[in-house]
């Protein structure tokens, strides 16, 4: 009897004692190209383990920059809260688009509708050098007036500057059946000078002024610190993701 333990002991000790494993690396441990690692459910060979850890390394240092870019866009200049109006019109924001909607009633007749871009191109200003250059930001907005349920419209497309607004082009819109080919008319600066101030004065005993041009910087300034806010952490979301 126990000359059998002794003899199953020796077995025992052959196939599972870590020290035999150690001094002889062949019995007992898997070689390295036979080693497989269980990450997220999933059962990885070595060389997959690696590319899974460096993918993993890489996603963590862009969510980290990317982070780091949202705190300081918040501590250091934070985007305020959007007014929802302005004057006699009620502004409709548009998250994660690039326009704006301005809307108010003008007498009993018409509806006055200004859609304006956030800033969509600069030109250099007087004072501008080949190692400082200076920049004007500009904005487009169209301004659509129409009375009744005619279905026809006065359509405005405007630029606003930091400080004043132009007028570029005006037409009359019937409905949605408008043709594409249609006359569109003039350019603005083509017309008469009497005319064009008249245009201007219409347009703002209706609210569309210099003052519009102002307010409508600010807003899309401050619009531009939350889309840049909010696309980046879509950015972020998504790496984020398995």
């Amino acid at each position: 009897m126990a000359r059998f333990l002794r003899c199953l002991r020796r077995t025992v000790f052959s196939d599972s004692s870590p020290s035999i494993a150690y001094r002889n690396p062949k019995i007992g441990l898997p070689t390295i190209q036979n080693r497989n690692f269980l990450i997220g459910g999933r059962c990885l060979s070595s060389g997959s383990y690696v590319s899974e850890m460096q993918k993993s390394a890489f996603q963590g240092n862009i969510c980290r920059l990317i982070r780091n870019e949202i705190d300081y866009e918040l501590n250091h200049s934070p985007p305020l809260q959007s007014p929802s109006s302005y004057g006699p019109f009620t502004v409709e924001e548009r998250p994660g688009e690039q326009w704006i909607s301005l809307k108010r009633k003008y007498g009993d007749k018409e509806d006055i509708k200004v859609e304006a871009t956030m800033f969509d191109r600069s030109v250099p200003t007087s004072k501008s050098t080949r190692t400082e250059p200076e920049f004007i930001l500009h904005i487009t907005f169209v301004v659509n007036i129409s009375k009744g349920i005619s279905g026809e419209s006065l359509e405005i497309m405007c630029s606003a500057w930091p400080d004043n607004i132009e007028i570029s082009k005006l037409c009359i819109r019937k409905g949605t059946n408008s043709s594409p080919s249609s006359y569109g008319g003039p350019e603005f600066e083509e017309l008469d000078d009497e005319l064009q101030d008249a245009l201007y004065q219409f347009l703002e005993e209706r609210g569309i002024s210099d003052e519009l041009a102002v307010f409508l910087h600010r807003y899309m300034k401050n619009k531009s610190k939350f889309e840049y806010v909010r696309w980046m952490e879509s950015v972020k979301s998504y790496v984020e993701k398995n």
